[in-house]
């Protein structure tokens, strides 16, 4: 099928893209199935344990702030230019093209890099579910089956918003299903006094002065961002959305506050069955840290433990769709702007899809997650570290970018002056620390082990 680009299907379709396909909860669940939720607190909540022991609650409940405060400067920056390119186009409008193509590729990078972590977990636990798990041994099957998994979202990517709208809705479901009902048993068990290690709830948790010291402080709020990291994918989509101008950015703060609740309570609900020990089930307990619901499947859900394990699976299965969303129609906006080549900005006809673009993020995806495995086991591992630098980077630039855009009416009104200028600067300024935090604590590492 013959494809045309953006410059020809200008007009009342903008960039070709399939206009008025998503409403608010649409645009919700893209934006949640993108931070991946089981697989992001399965991933992260044991580690954060170990920073900083009980206070995981509030460390979460902090990081959200600053995720917040971005989630307005990107509202207010789409209610004037509701664009794909996102940070990208704001950067450019408000700092010039320079500025706004590094956000671009800050976008771009960090999707490449995590498509490829959430196409190891896919493939990982697809052959734990398969007989006694011990093909999830083998490299290159696990590999392999992750392309397999890329492929496949690359191709719902291209066939269009609306049958990755409906795919997402059956995906998440299933993702929250698993968690209520994980809180639930714990509830049950802690009431009835079977949890392995019982600890009632303290006000202690949610203390922001109870943490021990500074360093697993960053290490913990750091971590965090991670599992938020993603809500901006409906900011994306705003060209498809049925109001361009508002869904987006009430969506992306629904979506970071149904996230806040949602790892809040369960990790609340974890602490609760499993206390915060470093032997046994408890959280802090080492050997566990790296998949926290994989170790507290059996005790928790007995029988019927494989539905977390398929939970995590959907999880990263899920976000690898909804990443390839943005980081295509990033580049596509890149390209109607120039930054990129002509090639970039083509729009299938029939589809409304950014073919191209989301062709060569898929293929890009797989080249960097082959390439990485094949170098070391580990690296694939240790490249996710990275992605809080790119995190930070680009949703700092967007904070900046919405202060110096509407700088001329900053202080029209209060509205102005608290959505356009004071929170938007104070989400860039803690972004920026973690960014600048982030950066020393690799190069000291990386200066360590050389």
């Amino acid at each position: 099928m013959s494809e045309t680009t953006v410059e020809s299907n200008r007009g009342s379709d903008g960039k070709g893209l399939a206009t008025g396909t998503l409403g608010v909860f649409g645009s919700v669940v893209i934006g949640l199935a993108s931070t991946a939720p089981v697989y992001s607190l399965a991933a992260t909540l044991g580690f954060v344990v170990l920073a900083v022991g009980a206070q995981a609650p509030i460390a979460f409940i902090l990081a959200f702030i600053p995720m917040l405060f971005i989630a307005f400067a990107y509202r207010e920056l789409n209610r004037d230019v509701p664009d794909c390119g996102t940070s990208f186009t704001w950067a450019t409008k408000a700092f010039g093209p320079w500025v706004g193509w590094m956000a671009g590729w800050g976008v771009a990078v960090a999707g490449i890099v995590v498509l490829a972590n959430l196409a190891q977990i896919a493939g990982l636990y697809f052959w734990l579910l398969i007989g006694d798990g011990s093909l999830a041994e083998s490299p290159a099957l696990v590999t392999g089956t992750g392309v397999v998994f890329i492929a496949l979202m690359t191709w719902v990517s291209y066939r269009g918003v609306e049958i990755g709208r409906k795919l997402q809705n059956v995906l998440l479901g299933i993702q929250y299903v698993a968690l209520v009902l994980f809180v639930i048993l714990v509830v049950v068990a802690f009431a009835n006094g079977s949890a392995e290690n019982a600890t009632a709830p303290s006000l202690d948790w949610f203390n922001p002065f109870a943490f021990e010291s500074i360093k697993g402080f960053t290490e913990s709020i750091l971590l965090a961002l991670f599992i938020y990291w993603g809500w901006d994918a409906c900011l994306a989509l705003n060209e498809e959305t049925k109001d361009a101008r508002r869904i987006p950015g009430r969506a992306a703060l629904i979506s970071t506050v149904v996230l806040l609740v949602t790892y809040v309570g369960v990790t609340i609900a974890a602490m609760m069955y499993a206390g915060v020990g470093d032997t046994g089930l408890g959280l802090a307990n080492e050997d566990g840290a790296e998949d926290v619901f994989f170790a507290l499947k059996d005790a928790i859900l007995g029988p019927w433990a494989w539905l977390l394990v398929v939970a995590v699976l959907i999880s990263a299965v899920s976000s690898t769709q909804t990443t390839i969303l943005p980081t295509a129609r990033g580049t596509l906006s890149m390209a109607v702007y120039k930054a990129l080549s002509r090639r970039f900005s083509v729009v299938h006809p029939r589809f409304r899809t950014p073919s191209f673009s989301t062709l060569v993020m898929g293929i890009a995806a797989i080249a960097y997650y082959v390439l990485m495995t094949l170098i070391s086991e580990n690296i694939l591992a240790d490249s996710i570290l990275s992605l809080g630098l790119a995190i930070a980077f680009y949703y700092s630039i967007t904070g900046y970018a919405c202060v110096w855009y509407f700088r001329r009416e900053l202080f029209a009104s209060r509205h102005n002056f608290l959505y356009k200028f004071l929170l938007p600067l104070l989400g860039a300024l803690m972004l920026t620390a973690a960014f600048i935090k982030s950066a020393i604590d690799m190069a000291t590492s990386n200066t360590a082990s050389a």
